[in-house]
């Protein structure tokens, strides 16, 4: 998602941009400047909500700014690059609650999902969930989420926070018509939070806090479990890093005790938003509002696997009139990886083909700290889709060369048994 900042956050076309804002704020330029931009920061941070672990992050040195409506940290007293890092080597801890909990009960909750979604509900084992999409008529993305079909019958679904109200109200919308049909369905949104911990030696660090197996809880697969002597958590291995990790859901008066107890281990540290949206343009992971959105599709965008085989046959999701002829059209642009060297590139750069003509757009783009080198994703003609196609991206008003990569830009160790 992940997803999922999709920074899981996903969400809302703000992105690192905001994250980028917030710190110019912080930081400010000159005395007088400062005061008055703190003055407005307060004001501004006054009307953000919060999660549960606000007060815990300010303590833990945690630089917070606006991101989808929430403060959130960008970093803490690490640097980005030094979180990425440890988080690739070692183990790190996001504050996810920001992102939409929501369960769906009722005998007819896999027909009331798959009204809304692309993926094969019907067909996911109890407690195996999978990445989806929400998709309206015009075969646009809506957003992009996770749906977990629990064996205690219910689904649980974790969607981005800057769509939490559009999201809500999409699944409000059908339930009235699900409802008004005689369907027996309802909607439960969740007062919990999420914490995501991510990387190489999380099964080790999180085991020494739980009775169950952690070996057995496979890439994509969910269970209830008491966490370090915390009950009532939902344990799914998943993440928006590439690399292995979970996330759980807590009840709020408990997230801090947990955090506190996973953060004692010296390999784990906390990580912010900065960090979080580098790992996951790595993974080759979406952002929503910045690599898709409700202008592009799951062909253009590459995310046709998405989609349930049983569902493009029966072609009995939204846009599916649209989306499947695609699937064998082809479509006129895709959603690829970039390298480059030189100047960093960033969202909203011009992609040129070898004689300077416009051929598309980057939605996302950093310096990889692993590969020491730029890397970006974004939309293309299709001519010029193929692995290993030189282009151009136009920086600072200047052509460089670029090189079309295929994703994930760093193997992805998700842990499947």
């Amino acid at each position: 998602m992940w997803a999922r900042l999709t920074v899981g956050a996903g969400a809302s076309g703000l992105g690192l941009r905001a994250a980028r804002d917030g710190l110019l704020r912080f930081f400010g330029a000159g005395c007088a400047g400062r005061r008055q931009q703190q003055s407005r920061a307060a004001s501004t941070e006054a009307a953000l909500k919060k999660t549960p672990l606000f007060d815990f992050h300010r303590d833990q040195g945690g630089k917070m700014v606006e991101f989808a409506g929430w403060s959130m940290p960008v970093q803490y007293k690490d640097s980005h690059i030094a979180s990425h890092m440890h988080t690739r080597e070692h183990c790190s801890i996001f504050d996810v609650s920001h992102m939409l909990q929501t369960n769906v009960h009722g005998k007819d909750r896999v027909k009331f999902m798959e009204s809304l979604v692309v993926a094969d509900i019907a067909e996911l084992k109890d407690n195996q969930g999978t990445l989806t999409l929400f998709t309206n008529e015009k075969g646009g993305i809506i957003d992009d989420l996770i749906v977990t079909k629990t064996d205690q019958g219910y689904l649980y679904v974790v969607s981005n926070a800057g769509c939490a109200d559009k999201d809500s109200a999409h699944m409000k919308a059908r339930l009235a018509e699900f409802k008004y049909a005689g369907f027996d369905v309802d909607l439960e949104f969740l007062d919990c939070a999420l914490i995501a911990v991510q990387g190489p030696t999380m099964s080790r660090v999180l085991q020494a806090g739980l009775k169950e197996d952690l070996s057995k809880l496979t890439f994509m697969t969910s269970a209830l479990a008491t966490v370090f002597g915390v009950p009532d958590c939902r344990v799914t291995r998943c993440g928006y890093t590439g690399e292995d990790g979970v996330e759980i859901s807590v009840p709020e008066s408990r997230v801090v005790e947990l955090t506190e107890k996973l953060v004692a281990n010296s390999e784990v540290k906390l990580a912010g938003l900065g960090a979080r949206d580098s790992l996951r343009l790595e993974a080759g992971l979406c952002l929503y509002g910045n690599d898709i959105d409700e202008t592009t599709t799951p062909v253009e965008a590459t995310l046709v696997w998405t989609i349930g085989k049983r569902r493009r046959q029966a072609k009995d999701f939204p846009g599916a009139d649209i989306i499947v002829p695609q699937i064998k059209a082809k479509t006129a642009r895709k959603r690829v990886g970039l390298v480059s060297t030189g100047p960093p590139v960033r969202q909203h750069t011009p992609i040129l083909s070898p004689d300077g003509k416009v051929i598309g757009e980057v939605t996302s783009g950093c310096p990889s700290p692993c590969l020491k080198k730029n890397i970006a994703m974004g939309y293309v003609d299709a001519a010029f889709a193929k692995n290993g196609t030189a282009i151009q991206v136009e920086v600072r008003k200047k052509a460089v060369p670029a090189t079309v990569s295929k994703m994930p830009f760093v193997p992805t160790k998700y842990y499947t048994g």
